[in-house]
């Protein structure tokens, strides 16, 4: 007999199997000894009030041994001479577009700018090394995109646009954990993920597709109204995918200078909030002891409204570090990333303010893209022209104080004092400062000098909308190219992005059909 089960049980049950059976076999009145397995199906904590617990939907098998795979498989057959579309980006978007492309029996050509997972790891510990960025191999270029080394987190709310608990299946398919399918807050890590995008390029390798990397696309072949593919080191052929990530600037004024039609899209900019991950955990869990032994680092999400704009948390990494993501030089981006255990001394999140285009200055499709660059700039100037960041207490920031101190920082390339408060945009800081009131307000001690604000986060989502038709996905006026994802505008984060990317694999098959 297999049954299903909402349970509601306290940490330590919830982390035992052997406490869960018991607890199991008493409330539904089973014999222990008949379960032969339980499968945890979806799984969220409940920490609103003082005593914690965890929300399962469980599976039970009573008298039978479990019979179901854990994981959905998809098939991908060979797709060697099969007509080809070309895919421009290695990131979720592109990797998930290829795949499906292959599950439709055409054969991607992924075309990627930086250079694989394993070389990208090489150029991103060089950065804290040498204080230089490589402009193709960094945190936002190369195999995997902006999400292969900044964390793996696969929550979203874009459930509406598509499979999402297809993207989390491939996954688990390609080596992560089938944990991501329970966990309301589902995370690979940053030092697990590499391994499976990996395992996602040998599919598509082994499927009769090609992966190109080091291969950067210069300029569309336009024929008519018609894209008939790419110019990179050679000519590819093809209806073209772009799936270049939301760092691709480059792409961008070259979109421009084209006449290629795109529009100006609002961001969110601010810092990098760090605070001891143990002073997280007591908030969050009301208790000096922290997470204890059966919880994992907490999690938090903070939005407010400060004179017409958001005020929110962004990319939450308990556990984690702050990692520089710039893509060029003369740039400090700041950014997030967890490994799977989430259990480093310190926990970040993005802290950032809604900017719309109207809020910039200017005329122009790429007036929000020069406001990043000039934001990202001047923070370059202010960390001593290196990839060391400024920095200033939270509660010296909020209070216009200089800090003449900073706390110890998970950010490798160092951080030095600034007053933030003085050279951020006014629209920017003043929201920060009554945000940041009202969050301690919210949360007790979570305003403090222990924490320390990181600048500059600035990547939180493309300048730019590349605009496509709504049915075909194909951009607006030109057939044949698929704008895709972060980059293009279409997405939020790796499952969205994911989602987008398959999406635009099926309307590239049904546009070879036609």
């Amino acid at each position: 007999m297999t049954s299903e089960y909402q349970i509601r049980v306290v940490p330590e049950v919830a982390a035992q199997e052997d406490r869960l059976r018991r607890y199991l076999a008493d409330e539904k009145g089973f014999d222990v000894r008949t379960i032969c397995g339980i499968r945890i199906l979806k799984r969220s904590i409940d920490a609103r009030q003082r005593q914690i617990y965890v929300n399962l939907k469980v599976r039970v098998y009573v008298n039978e041994q479990p019979h179901d795979d854990e994981y959905v498989r998809t098939e991908y057959p060979n797709v060697e001479g099969r007509p080809q579309v070309i895919v421009v980006g290695a990131g979720p978007g592109g990797l998930f577009a290829a795949l499906r492309l292959i599950e439709l029996g055409l054969r991607p050509i992924v075309l990627e700018r930086g250079k694989n997972v394993h070389e990208r790891k090489k150029d991103l510990a060089d950065i804290t090394k040498t204080q230089k960025v490589d402009g193709e191999s960094n945190y936002c270029f190369g195999e995997g995109g902006a999400g292969a080394y900044s964390d793996g987190k696969l929550y979203t709310r874009s459930k509406k646009r598509g499979n999402t608990d297809k993207i989390l299946n491939v996954f688990c398919q390609h080596g992560a954990s089938t944990a991501i399918l329970a966990d309301a807050h589902p995370h690979i890590g940053t030092d697990r993920l590499p391994k499976v995008i990996e395992a996602m390029r040998n599919t598509i390798i082994n499927s009769g597709g090609e992966v190109h990397f080091q291969t950067k696309m210069k300029r569309l072949i336009i024929e008519g109204d018609k894209v008939t593919g790419c110019v990179a080191d050679k000519e590819y052929n093809g209806p073209v995918i772009l799936a270049t990530g939301h760092s691709a600037r480059d792409v961008y004024r070259y979109l421009s200078e084209a006449k290629i039609e795109i529009e100006a899209k609002g961001i969110a900019v601010g810092v990098r909030l760090e605070h001891p991950s143990q002073l997280i955990d007591q908030i969050q869990y009301h208790s000096k002891q922290g997470r204890g032994k059966y919880l994992p680092a907490a999690e938090y999400a903070m939005v407010t409204q400060v004179d017409g704009r958001g005020v929110y948390s962004f990319c939450m990494c308990p556990g984690g570090f702050v990692i520089p993501a710039a893509t060029d030089r003369e740039q400090i981006v700041v950014n997030g990333m967890s490994p799977a255990s989430r259990g480093t001394q310190w926990s970040n999140s993005g802290m950032v303010v809604e900017v719309h285009p109207e809020d910039v200055e200017g005329d122009g499709v790429l007036k929000v893209m020069s406001f990043q660059e000039q934001l990202e700039k001047v923070c370059w100037q202010q960390g001593n022209m290196k990839q060391t960041a400024p920095a200033q207490r939270m509660a010296d920031f909020v209070n216009g104080r200089l800090s003449y101190d900073l706390p110890r920082s998970s950010y490798a390339p160092g951080l030095i004092s600034s007053p933030l408060h003085i050279w951020l945009p006014k629209m920017i800081s003043k929201r920060l400062q009554e945000g940041f009131r009202t969050f301690g307000r919210n949360a007790h001690g979570f305003l403090t000098n222990e924490a320390v604000l990181i600048a500059v986060e600035t990547r939180t989502s493309s300048p730019v909308r590349i605009l496509r038709d709504r049915e075909t996905l194909q951009h607006v006026r030109i057939q044949g190219l698929f704008p895709c994802g972060e980059g293009a505008g279409y997405a939020g984060g790796i499952v969205s992005a994911g989602v987008d990317g398959e999406r635009c694999a099926e309307m590239a098959a049904a546009y070879l059909r036609k």
